[in-house]
């Protein structure tokens, strides 16, 4: 048996997984985000911790003599500082804070923005775990001077669970601080930063076993025999693991709090003209990466705030029943923007009101404006290198088929959903057989486990009337930004 844990923005997921790769049972525990101030996000790395042990006691009962190996999915680009005794300093700030704006600008000035391209591969933006750490140099002296140990949010809990101060190629892929392409720190962003590589951990591959489950922990656990801890990877890499997207121009396109648009390939590939990132997989090989902060986030804030409709299946039913030939636009940047624009102080807007509208039309208008920016994010990605092969939506989103048959018509390309959709989890397990070595490689593993459960093709009245819709919404943001 193989546990793959995913430490997610609002709670850890853990997931049981059987030799022969059919998911036994799932746990989630729940935790708090905090926000001190507006735009602020933060959280204690103890309660995930905390959380993370109350799981996996409900997750192997029953299983005590079975659990070979462990590994992990985390929320990328937190920063997580220790001190010498391996206490938390300051509570973890999280990838979508937003208040490292002068940190970036002062980073971008003093480096060069060619240049910090040149030493990561990358441009930095305010999510990245670069500015947070430079943020608390500016902002925090004391708490600064104590750091002893610089963590990425998952790799806490494997140094929790094993005592190895480790990390892995597609985690740190995402600080800002690391040379993607020669794999190694960047000297330049670390001095620019105040720290030594001897406060970062040791990187790894993310199939790589880097010890073993504590004595404390694995009696605690009531478990037999010894477990191996599988570093794992940043939660894009992983999640794209557990829907199978491996191989060269394999893609997937996650609708979860966040957007994304993820494309494997085999070759490294800079973007220089837009805020796509290039990462290494969690395969060894490459991807690149356009995320959004404002996907399902942005429907739970319209359903709580103003719809009050609940059930996302009954929402998107009742606003794909509206006259979709509608003048009326939305702006979906409630949190700021990281890409298709660079935009931390951009908002959400409405343009084309008109009395004879109702709330359905405002509800496909919100459903509308965030899969346009899907579509902006995809069509940056597209123009990068390889070919798309496949393409398989994931995340709490791709559980409506309305959603998922207008991101289709919009993207006009098929989509496929897939069967068991545990995501990061099960990718996180996935590596963890890989790392124990039951399969050779993980295009041999996905292949194995994850299959399609529906083809989703384009409507091509719908496609041709989207089309010029899209022309109308990319003309709004460069308009009303100056408003911002």
């Amino acid at each position: 048996m193989y546990i793959g844990i995913d430490l997610g923005t609002s709670s850890v997921k853990v997931l049981l997984l059987s030799n022969e790769g059919q998911v036994i049972k799932t746990v989630s525990q729940k935790y708090d985000v905090l926000m001190p101030k507006p735009s602020w996000t933060e959280q204690n790395p103890q309660d995930w911790f905390k959380q993370t042990i109350i799981a996996l006691k409900k997750i192997v009962g029953g299983f005590e003599n079975e659990i070979k190996a462990i590994s992990f999915s985390g929320q990328m680009h937190g920063l997580v500082i220790l001190d010498k005794n391996d206490n938390v300093i300051r509570n973890a700030l999280l990838w979508n804070d937003q208040r490292t704006t002068l940190e970036v600008e002062k980073l971008e000035r003093e480096i060069g923005f060619k240049k910090i391209l040149e030493e990561t591969g990358n441009i930095v933006v305010t999510g990245l775990t670069a500015p947070k750490i430079l943020w608390v140099y500016n902002n925090e002296p004391e708490n600064f001077q104590k750091i002893a140990k610089i963590m990425l949010p998952k790799d806490y809990l494997a140094y929790k669970l094993s005592g190895v101060f480790a990390t892995d190629i597609s985690d740190v892929s995402g600080t800002g601080y690391y040379d993607v392409a020669n794999k190694r720190y960047s000297s330049v962003m670390l001095k620019a930063l105040h720290i030594t590589e001897e406060q970062l951990p040791v990187v790894y591959e993310s199939s790589d076993k880097i010890g073993y489950l504590n004595e404390q922990l694995k009696k605690e656990l009531k478990l037999t025999r010894d477990v191996k801890i599988i570093i794992g990877g940043g939660d894009q890499a992983v999640g794209a693991i557990g829907v199978g997207v491996v191989l060269d121009g394999d893609t997937s396109i996650s609708l979860g709090t966040s957007g994304v648009v993820f494309k494997a390939s085999n070759q490294f590939r800079i973007d220089t003209d837009s805020y796509m990132q290039s990462y290494l997989h969690a395969n060894g090989k490459y991807h690149m990466i356009g995320v959004t902060l404002n996907t399902t986030g942005v429907l739970n804030w319209w359903n709580q705030k103003i719809s009050n409709v609940f059930d996302y299946n009954v929402f998107f039913k009742k606003a794909l029943e509206a006259n979709y030939q509608d003048n009326l636009y939305f702006l979906p940047y409630l949190s700021g923007e990281r890409f298709p624009i660079n935009d931390p102080q951009a908002q959400g807007v409405f343009i084309g009101l008109r009395q004879e509208q109702t709330k359905a039309n405002l509800d496909l208008a919100v459903i509308e404006g965030i899969t346009f920016n899907i579509k902006q994010i995809f069509e940056k990605v597209q123009k990068i290198g390889v070919k798309t092969t496949s393409i398989k939506v994931t995340g709490g989103g791709a559980k409506s088929n309305y959603w998922v048959q207008l991101l289709a018509d919009i993207l006009n390309v098929k989509l496929n959903t897939i069967l068991v959709e545990e995501g990061p989890a099960l990718g996180a397990a996935i590596l963890a057989m890989v790392g124990d070595d039951l399969y050779l490689s993980l295009n041999e593993a996905c292949q194995k486990i994850v299959k399609i459960k529906k083809e989703f093709i384009p409507n091509p009245i719908k496609v041709k009337y989207y089309q010029k819709k899209y022309e109308g919404y990319l003309k709004i943001y460069p308009i009303v930004k100056k408003l911002f």
